[in-house]
């Protein structure tokens, strides 16, 4: 933490809960040969998994895109005081970055954490997503559940279920991992404007 004073307790909960969790989330991609090449983070906070993924396998060049321009600003200082390159900063909401060339269809690898439902996530995600890449996310006990409704949203972008991986519990929290293949390049429609794709989620 940058700032402010947190017990040990918390402290110990923050590690558990946030940065192993991460680290688990990475070692599993990293067997499962995803992490490599260029990798976005969308939608992330302060910075998990995007940062502890970019610490602990320097070898991936990490974006971490934040809509909020305060997380942003907290990120950009903590990569000052970590000296850490191969990492950048981006402020904007996924559904305007994704329409920059600089950034669509440029990554191999989107992670995400904590973001949206997945049918909303795949159509902020997969536009960032090189043909062949994939999207990785952390998600919760409904994880299947999410996979189900997300069903018309993979159809309309191109993409398919790689798999279903449910991580040791943590701080009483279950988490899964699922991953998406992006099969063929984002029709030019996606992602809709700002705020679209969360109030009407592809179905």
């Amino acid at each position: 933490m940058r700032s402010g004073v947190i017990s040990a307790r918390d402290r110990e909960r923050i590690v558990s809960r946030h940065f192993l969790e991460s680290l688990a989330f990475g070692r599993e991609l990293a067997q499962a040969g995803l992490l490599a090449g260029r990798v976005i983070d969308v939608g992330s906070g302060g910075g998990l998994p995007g940062l502890p993924l970019r610490i602990a396998w320097p070898q991936i060049e990490v974006t971490l895109l934040e809509a909020s321009a305060r997380k942003a600003a907290f990120l950009e200082g903590l990569l000052g005081d970590l000296s850490l390159s191969g990492c950048e900063v981006t402020v904007g909401r996924a559904e305007d970055v994704a329409r920059d060339v600089k950034y669509r269809e440029t990554y191999h690898l989107a992670v995400a954490r904590a973001v949206a439902p997945l049918r909303v996530l795949l159509e902020l995600a997969l536009p960032f997503v090189e043909v062949g890449g994939y999207l990785a996310a952390l998600k919760g006990s409904r994880a299947a559940a999410e996979i189900d409704a997300a069903g018309p949203a993979l159809i309309e972008l191109h993409a398919t279920v790689g798999g279903l991986k449910i991580l040791p519990e943590r701080a009483g929290v279950s988490m899964c991992i699922v991953v998406i293949r992006k099969e063929a390049a984002t029709p030019d429609r996606f992602p809709r404007r700002a705020g679209i794709p969360a109030k009407r989620p592809l179905r």
